[in-house]
């Protein structure tokens, strides 16, 4: 019984956690047998055992059991016994807590790292007392958690599938790994949904599962090339954990298609006595698959030993080539057929048809049927420009000519009929940017060595009205000054055409419109040749500052082409106009006169003068200034406000009667001026005033008396006049009664006759109708002589005479005036009759 328990501690000590042993150096496992047979021996006494059940991954210090009380045990006889474990591992996952007698997790236990796949997963150790001493077998099962997630060892699975690939076929997939064990194992596979491929899962005897793709709908390369799909394992635990590899499948193409020859039969030339490796054509075949599929080799089929002499032809590309000496003599044509044949053996043929010529020696030979010149630029494209007839004498290949246009030009040739090309044109022409082409046409052979001919076409391009004229200038402006003379140029327009000759020629027409209420025409001319606008009258800027007004420039095309300009012309103001005097106003009757008293202190504002000036700018800006004066020490103005101040204290040596002349000027250049004559009374009182200026009261009235003269003078010529002519009226009268009288007298048949609307009227017979005079006289046709005297101001006073002179003067003024009124009223009706 030693023995035996003997053995069976040392195994438990070559046995751990996974099943290996613990240690393969033969001195340490016989180091701990002999330490444990010495303990048996001492004391042989071993109790029972004990066997725990704990999840991996718990925390360090958790509680696995109580030992004390699940071996009968009392803490004190831990203490006393000194109970430790012994392991004989170098990781201790245990600890014993003697003071409490409970066993807890002293490391980090991972079932998996511990055990790998093996089921149930536990590791053993010994507790041993001493005094007396006892051994107790402890037992730890680890349960499994799910802290693993399904894993692919690959990141992607890689497929290459052929499009012919039958329904049904599988594909293995790769496994996924679960550390876990149990229900947290890996349990299912799912595919991502798709037309083309189902997954199968199956579970190997050993437990493991694993999947199959297979292949439900046939494949198409030419539609899906490729495919992606994703695998994705789920294990069973609570929470799920998966894992996903991506699949990506491409579809291989499959033999489905034979090569097919671009042409069923080939034609060439050979010249006798072509050299060696000479090129005589090239067949081509294409096939539809893709990749090693595609590929052709060309070979020929059941050709005579004589013609393999004559020509070869390269598998790859399909160049049939010279390969002996050939006879025109002999043999004018060669026929054989070439097979094409694909990597899985699909074929096509084709025939090829060499004919053998002399020699290429006759370049092709043009001849121009018809040729258009000039085209119009409006020509739509495949307009007909020219026939070309192309012959060559050579046979076969030699024979054969095309056509092309040498240079870049919007022009192509074309052939309808055999030998025969027309020469069209390809794109819209445009004379302005291109006026004429150089067409150069090439007719070339299909012979070895190549011949050719040229021939040159000078084509010239018509113009059509397609262009409207176009102004330099969106607006044109000009200035001119006022009062110029009337056809004076003001500025010239100018616009341009690209068109050529009538339809470039350009009319400038003055578009209708209103300047002021005034047609604009009245205003300004233009030249419809050059464009040049001329000035229709004077412009005056106190009426009109600017014209504006639209120019047309039109074309002679048709239809006529036409644009717009707008036309602005400033008109500069000139210093024309003299400033006009509005205060004081000058008169040719009464003499007013500003007053001023004599105790009138320095700055005294006397009066002021009040100008304008119908111009603007500085020609408007007026300045004043004493011209002359009876005493120019007294009075000053100011120079821009035309205010008469008195420039010292009036004295009693000062002249009562003070005239000024005042000069008022503007700032033009050259400066125009005004002059007004201020008479100043320099009194207290108006008896003063009055006795100063009687002398010009009589002057007045000389002036009435030689009026007066006048007056009668031209009544007096006048009536002499009217006398006149009614003596010759009276005379012609009576000269043509007395010729009615003789005639009426005489023996002659005269019908006597009267002129319409001469009847007589009134019973007077002298005037054809009555006509009736009125006699009108004007209000103020004695203003000249007599004004009447209104209220005046202050200041201002009537200085005409003293008042005992003007009754006098008015009632002479008034009879003589009397006195021509009825004489006018008397004769003025027979002088309207004259």
């Amino acid at each position: 019984r030693l023995v035996i328990r003997l053995f069976g501690i040392c195994s438990l000590y070559f046995t751990m956690a996974n099943g290996r042993p613990l240690s393969t150096d033969g001195r340490k496992w016989r180091i701990v047998c002999l330490h444990l047979s010495f303990l048996l021996f001492l004391n042989p006494a071993v109790d029972g055992n004990i066997r725990y059940s704990i999840p991996e991954e718990m925390k360090k210090g958790s509680v696995i059991g109580n030992v004390a009380q699940d071996l009968g045990l009392d803490v004190k006889r831990l203490l006393s016994g000194r109970a430790r474990i012994v392991t004989g591992e170098s990781v201790e996952y245990t600890k014993l807590v003697t003071n409490k007698g409970t066993l807890v997790v002293n490391e980090r236990i991972d079932r998996e790292q511990l055990c790998g796949d093996l089921t149930p997963c536990s590791f053993s150790f010994e507790v041993i007392l001493e005094n007396p001493t006892e051994l107790h077998h402890v037992t730890v099962e680890i349960t499994d958690i799910n802290d693993h997630s399904p894993t692919f060892k690959r990141n992607d699975i890689r497929f290459e599938i052929s499009e012919s690939a039958n329904t049904g076929a599988r594909f293995s997939l790769t496994s996924a790994e679960d550390q876990d064990v149990g229900l947290n194992s890996l349990r299912e596979y799912f595919l991502t949904e798709n037309g083309n491929f189902v997954l199968k899962q199956h579970s190997n005897t050993d437990g493991k599962k694993y999947a199959e793709m297979v292949l439900q709908k046939p494949l198409d390369r030419e539609t899906l090339p490729s495919l992606s799909l994703k695998l994705i394992a789920v294990d069973g635990g609570n929470p799920q954990r998966s894992g996903t590899v991506n699949i990506n499948i491409t579809v291989l193409d499959a033999n489905d298609n034979a090569p097919v020859f671009n042409q069923s039969v080939y034609k060439a030339a050979v010249m006798e006595n072509a050299a060696l490796g000479n090129f005589v054509v090239t067949v081509n075949a294409i096939d539809a698959d893709f990749g090693s599929n595609s590929l052709v080799t060309y070979h020929f089929s059941d050709m005579d030993s004589s013609l393999r002499d004559v020509f070869a032809i390269d598998e790859k590309s399909g160049v049939i080539s010279v390969k002996g000496s050939i006879d025109f003599e002999k043999n004018k044509k060669y026929e054989m057929r070439i097979d094409a044949k694909d990597q899985g053996g699909l074929t096509d043929s084709c025939k090829v048809i060499v004919d053998v010529t002399d020699v290429n020696d006759n370049a092709p030979m043009m001849s121009v049927m018809s040729f258009t010149s000039p085209v119009s630029e409006d020509s739509p494209p495949g307009t007909t420009i020219g026939i070309i007839n192309v012959k060559d004498i050579d046979s076969a290949e030699n024979g054969q000519v095309t056509c092309r246009i040498e240079q870049n030009s919007p022009f192509k040739i074309k052939s309808n009929l055999r030998n025969y090309y027309t020469l069209l044109t390809d794109a819209p022409l445009d004379r302005e940017r291109v006026p004429e082409y150089n067409i150069t046409v090439v007719a070339t052979d299909a012979g070895l060595p190549t011949l050719w001919t040229k021939k040159s076409f000078n084509l010239k391009v018509s113009d059509v009205n397609d262009n409207a004229p176009v102004f330099a200038r969106a607006v044109n402006s000009a200035i001119i000054t006022e009062n110029n003379p009337p056809g004076v140029s003001i500025l010239t327009i100018n616009a341009k055409d690209p068109d050529h000759s009538q339809n470039a020629r350009i009319s400038y027409i003055l578009e209708d419109a209103s300047i002021g209420g005034a047609p604009v025409s009245d205003y300004i001319s233009i030249n419809a040749e050059s464009g040049v606008i001329h000035a229709a009258r004077s412009y005056d800027y106190e009426q009109i500052k600017e014209l504006i007004f639209i120019v047309r420039a039109q074309d002679e095309g048709s239809p006529p082409l036409s644009s717009n300009v707008s036309v602005r012309i400033l008109i500069q103001d000139q210093n024309d106009n003299a400033p006009q005097i509005l205060y004081p106003v000058q008169t040719g009757g009464s003499l007013l006169a500003e007053m001023v008293p004599r105790s009138a202190d320095v700055g005294y504002l006397v009066t002021k003068v009040v100008a304008v000036d119908v111009d603007s700018g500085q020609n408007a800006w007026l300045s004043y200034k004493v011209h002359k004066g009876t005493d120019r020490a007294l009075f000053e103005v100011g120079l821009h406000n035309g205010e008469i101040r008195t420039v010292r204290q009036v004295t009693d040596k000062d002249a009562v009667k003070q005239r000024l002349t005042v000069v008022v000027e503007d700032n033009g250049r050259p400066s125009r001026s005004a002059t007004v004559i201020v008479n100043v009374a320099v009194a207290d009182s108006f008896p003063q005033v009055l006795s100063e200026f009687t002398d010009l009261s009589m002057h007045d009235k000389e002036y009435n008396d030689q009026l007066t003269f006048y007056l009668v003078l031209a009544l007096a010529v006048v009536s002499f006049l009217f006398i006149t002519c009614l003596l010759l009226i009276i005379s012609v009268k009576v000269y043509r009664w007395r010729q009615s009288r003789v005639l009426y007298h005489s023996n002659l048949p005269v019908i006597p006759y009267c002129p319409p609307r001469y009847s007589d009227t009134l019973g007077t017979g002298t005037l054809p109708h009555v006509y009736n005079y009125e006699v009108c006289k004007t209000t103020d046709s004695r203003k000249s002589d007599m004004k009447n005297v209104h209220a005046m101001s202050q200041s201002l006073v009537s200085v005409d005479g003293v008042d005992a002179e003007m009754p006098h003067m008015s009632k002479e003024l008034s009879g003589d005036f009397s006195r021509m009124s009825t004489l006018v009223s008397q004769v003025f009706p027979y002088f309207c009759v004259l």
